[in-house]
């Protein structure tokens, strides 16, 4: 499928890649690692020929479709719908070209080819992917116009879906979606038969749909045969043999087994010693690659206080009175609680953490705080907050008003900002480093609890790994809301679901809520053909002005849906007979039986979307 030799690129120069080299067969599943800034995405670019290498060669078969997310959408009244089906450039031409074409030959290659690509099975198959993506029937009816950046991002992803290219190219698909999303996603991508390159920060989904990894390194691009772990585990067994890395992780499970051997038999402290005691026995080769890689993250350790630290009496949360997104919650947060918040996207998550923190007055009912209680507070929209005129250490300075520079710089140390990066202007940081400082900001007052919403989206997997190892080593409370399924299985020993204006303790466990969603959906799906059999009854009966009118939008589909069969039939048998002008007549037909079929397929769906 895609085979590169020699490549090497330079920008601002700096070599990102030098003499590099890799072959991907036809139906391998590939994931792209490397840490931050490396070139990954630029190595996509490179592929998609947005990029001009400075030498070295980029080959692919013959024929090939590339497909990556592009993020140049119309800003306009197109449909959703619409935007996606017009992805498939080659199916949107044959059936602009059909309406017109008059050559017997040339039709009868058009009707042929709109066959074997499913042409016209099509906006079943867009609206199956809006859906599983988050946009129900009426959504995909409305204008792009009406949809925020990362809203815009899923149709992106959906259109190229939708193409179902030769090769697929992902960069980070899971950053903008929800965790219901990304577990339809994850099934998409294992039944996707079609060559597959990922570039991804969450394990779990590497684990899951790739076959092959390949990892960018010392400017090369170096492959390994099975998932991310199995990757993480050959290439730990390498670098095991160096005894300063080994003794790194000596020095860290030394660190935990002093926690549990001063907390162990302490009550309050109990689910944490526990859950560090897990973690050095799991400990393996693998923390030795990341100590070698990544600067470990450390959350000052707050004073204790006696729970609860927060309760919830009857509160309704929200951000316009009279109209709560969240009511009636009854809710206690205590010393030790690993919490994190399951639920779609637009259910409240977001909107329980900033009631949490204090940013949002409640509605209704009564939050009561501890008199000493310290909160930190990370979201990921704070990353566009940041002065970026400014330093770390400037921005730590003026939150850590009258103390002593050694103070700053060491707070700055907890989070890997040595004196260099410390002074360097904030514009010039990545998003890595950005959301670094966030933490330290968030933290240098020792909190008594964390709420993390989304804390990951600009970490890749082994800034990642060290946030986890630093959320454990913490002995305050976490709240958590996350996409990331490692992350949220490591750190969390509660889930909280936030659905239909409340939140309630889920007394299962991450996998039976993934099991949860996809029944969830099926049952949306059986709900919906439902709705049409009922529909359908209704009409038989009589029924309401609006009923009725509905039944004859249907039945005006069906009707037509009934002559397309009839006339594709007639069209494969004269397509065999010979008899070139009744081809003629019949493709014309056709052409115009297709689109008064689409006609009151879009009469249908507006109606529909007015009830």
């Amino acid at each position: 499928m895609l085979s590169i030799s020699d490549l090497t690129y330079r920008v601002g120069g700096r070599t990102l890649l030098e003499k590099a080299s890799l072959s991907i067969g036809s139906g391998q599943r590939v994931g792209l690692v490397g840490p931050n800034g490396i070139g990954k995405s630029t190595l996509f670019k490179l592929i998609a020929g947005e990029l001009v290498a400075d030498g070295g060669d980029i080959n692919l078969i013959k024929n090939a479709t590339v497909g990556w997310v592009r993020q140049d959408l119309p800003e306009d009244d197109t449909p959703l719908i619409d935007i996606v089906l017009a992805a498939d450039t080659e199916r949107a031409a044959l059936m602009k070209e059909a309406e017109t074409v008059e050559d017997p030959e040339r039709m009868g290659y058009i009707y042929t080819r709109l066959e074997e690509i499913d042409a016209y099975d099509a906006p079943s198959r867009a609206a199956t992917i809006l859906a599983g993506l988050g946009f129900d029937a009426n959504a995909q009816l409305r204008p792009i116009s009406d949809f925020s950046g990362g809203w815009r991002m899923r149709v992106a992803l959906a259109a190229t879906l939708f193409r179902q290219p030769n090769l697929l190219m992902l960069d980070e698909p899971t950053n903008h979606l929800d965790f219901e999303a990304m577990v339809w996603l994850e099934n998409y991508l294992m039944r996707y038969k079609e060559t597959l390159l990922i570039i991804s920060h969450d394990r779990d989904i590497l684990n899951k749909t790739v076959t092959h990894i390949l990892h960018m390194e010392d400017k090369k691009l170096n492959a390994y045969t099975g998932t991310y772990d199995e990757f993480e585990r050959r290439r730990a067994e390498r670098l095991l043999n160096q005894a300063a890395l080994r003794e790194k992780q000596l020095k860290q499970k030394a660190h935990m087994q002093k926690f549990v051997d001063r907390f162990g038999a302490t009550a309050s402290k109990a689910r944490q010693a526990q859950s560090r005691l897990k973690a050095i026995q799991k400990m393996d080769i693998v923390d030795a690659v990341m100590a070698d890689r990544v600067t470990a993250f450390e959350f000052p350790e707050p004073q204790e206080l006696r729970s609860p630290l927060i309760t919830l009496d009857y509160v309704d949360a929200g951000y316009e009175t009279g109209k709560p997104i969240l009511k009636k919650l009854n809710l206690r947060i205590d010393m030790d609680d690993r919490i994190a918040l399951l639920g779609a996207n637009g259910n409240g998550k977001s909107t329980l953490v900033k009631l949490l923190s204090g940013r949002l007055p409640e509605l209704a009912g009564d939050i009561v705080k501890s008199g000493k209680l310290k909160v930190g507070y990370f979201a990921q929209f704070q990353t566009d907050e940041l002065d970026v005129t400014k330093t770390p250490y400037q921005i730590m300075q003026e939150a850590m008003v009258g103390l002593h520079e050694s103070r700053v710089r060491a707070a700055l140390g907890r989070f890997g900002f040595d004196k260099d990066k410390a002074d360097t202007l904030v514009g010039s940081c990545s998003g890595g480093e950005k959301a670094r400082l966030l933490f330290c900001l968030m933290s240098y007052d020792a909190p008594h609890i964390l709420l993390l919403d989304e804390p990951t989206n600009h970490l890749d997997i082994d800034a990642r790994e060290a946030l986890t190892q630093a959320i454990n080593n913490y002995t305050g409370a976490v709240i958590l809301v996350s996409h990331d399924p490692h992350l949220v299985e490591n750190v969390c020993d509660r889930l909280w679901l936030v659905a239909d204006g409340s939140c309630v303790p889920y007394e299962g466990d991450l996998d039976d809520y993934r099991k949860l969603v996809v029944a969830q959906r099926k049952r949306e799906r059986e709900s919906t053909k439902q709705e049409a059999r009922k529909a359908k009854n209704e009409k038989k009966s009589g029924g309401s002005a609006s009923e009725k009118e509905a039944a004859k939008l249907e039945d005006a589909v069906r009707v037509l849906s009934e002559k397309k069969d009839e006339m594709e039939n007639a069209l494969a048998v004269a397509s065999t007979s010979g008899d070139a002008s009744q081809l003629v007549r019949l493709n014309k037909s056709y052409s115009q039986l297709q689109k008064e079929l689409e006609e009151a397929e879009k009469a249908l769906e507006a109606f529909i979307a007015t009830l």
